[in-house]
């Protein structure tokens, strides 16, 4: 009988659980390591900490058959899978930091003939400087255990779908890695796998985010401009897209996420004036949110000179796109956030989480009720053909078209 592959899948977030979950629902054993206890706890009983569309049943199933078991520390194994936060810096300069700490806790633990695969968004090189850390403490291995990187390319909401269906691009180190890196990954990936060599899947992963950056400013972009001049964004948008070769993207109130927010950042900071169009981008995007805040300071204050009273206001939507509880770089959250600075009267809806820092989110049909202004940052399910009445609405993300 053939062994069974062991995989210890290390960070247990957004990406990492997911992907556990879809080891373990292959009958591949695995073993999800995070460092937070409670995270652990949650996961061992059969439970998620993250909505995300089936994730809870595959996991319920997975750890009741005893396929999928949550730890703090690793284990040995056939296979090693590194699925970290890799958050920038003040400076915008990548944060390698949960990367470096991941290799290093499984270095002690790998044996000849083993699979280290990095899937963390990172610059280009770190694979190979994760390599040499390894081999800095176990120069035997040198030789005898296979690197590779595979970045996930994933869309919130449809995780476990793409997962397994998305071609994945597979880089190794050397000929023999990438291969290695196939033949797993041909264990539970459904798409097609394309090998290449570590530098240029680390480069395509940044490529991929920041051509999603770039359309997305164009869109951003427009809809400030629109706005100068009392044209409809979105009927703009409908009938240029008349035309066979264009094709643009809806705007929003900025870009967020840790992946689209983040990862052009990594190319900017190693390219600088070579990356103009992505620095550009990125500035317009993250522009876009405090032109959103302001036209909001704007309404309020004209709202405030008729009514003789300050308005209060909804901010509908807190995470950085629909239907997720993910508030990573969200700038809905840092425009409600901002509000909160303000004199006005804030109430934050956010469906998907029950609070945020503590305290008690509104539930939307409450906040719509008691707001004057009712501001759609995130185009959640809940907030659609709502019929809001007597009411200011500003929609920033298309809910109400």
């Amino acid at each position: 009988m053939e062994k069974k592959f062991e995989v210890v899948v290390m960070g247990l977030g957004y990406i990492g659980l997911p992907t556990a979950a879809l080891i373990a629902g292959n009958k591949i054993k695995v073993k999800g390591i995070d460092l937070n206890e409670e995270v652990v706890k949650t996961i061992n009983k059969g439970k998620v900490h993250i909505v995300e569309p089936d994730l809870d049943g595959l996991v319920s199933k997975v750890v009741s058959e005893k396929l999928m078991q949550a730890d703090t520390k690793p284990c040995e194994a056939d296979v090693f899978l590194i699925a970290v936060p890799t958050p920038f810096k003040e400076d915008h300069k990548p944060d390698l930091s949960y990367v470096e700490s991941a290799v290093e806790a499984v270095t002690p633990y790998l044996r000849k003939g083993n699979l280290l695969v990095i899937e963390s968004t990172s610059p280009v090189g770190t694979t190979g400087k994760m390599a040499d850390l390894v081999f800095q403490e176990r120069p035997e291995l040198k030789g005898d255990l296979f690197i590779a990187y595979c970045p996930e390319r994933v869309l919130p909401g449809k995780i476990l779908y793409e997962l397994e269906n998305n071609d994945r691009v597979i880089g190794g180190l050397d000929e023999s890695s990438a291969q290695k890196a196939v033949n797993f990954y041909s264990r539970f990936v459904k798409g097609n796998l394309h090998k290449t060599n570590a530098r240029t899947a680390e480069m395509c992963k940044l490529v991929e985010n920041s051509y999603r950056d770039v359309n997305i400013a164009f869109a951003n972009e427009l809809s400030m401009i629109c706005n100068e001049v009392d044209i409809d964004v979105d009927e703009l948008i409908m009938l240029a897209g008349k035309h066979p070769r264009v094709n643009i993207l809806n705007p929003g109130c900025g870009v967020g996420g840790h992946c689209i927010a983040i990862d052009p950042w990594f190319l900017v900071s190693e390219f600088g004036e070579k990356a103009k169009i992505i620095k550009a981008a990125r500035d317009v995007n993250n522009h876009k949110a405090d032109w959103v805040f302001k036209n909001i300071i704007t309404t309020a204050e004209k709202f405030e000179r008729e009514m003789k009273s300050k308005p209060v206001i909804a901010t509908m939507g807190l995470a950085y796109k629909p239907d997720i509880d993910d508030l990573r770089e969200s700038p809905a959250l840092y425009i409600m956030k901002r509000l909160k600075k303000t004199d006005y009267k804030i109430l934050a809806v956010e469906p998907n989480i029950p609070k945020y820092e503590g305290k008690d989110l509104v539930p939307y049909i409450e906040a719509e009720e008691k707001a004057d202004i009712i501001v759609y940052l995130v185009a959640h399910r809940e907030f659609k053909k709502r019929k809001i009445e007597n009411k200011i609405v500003l929609d920033y993300c298309g809910v109400t078209k």
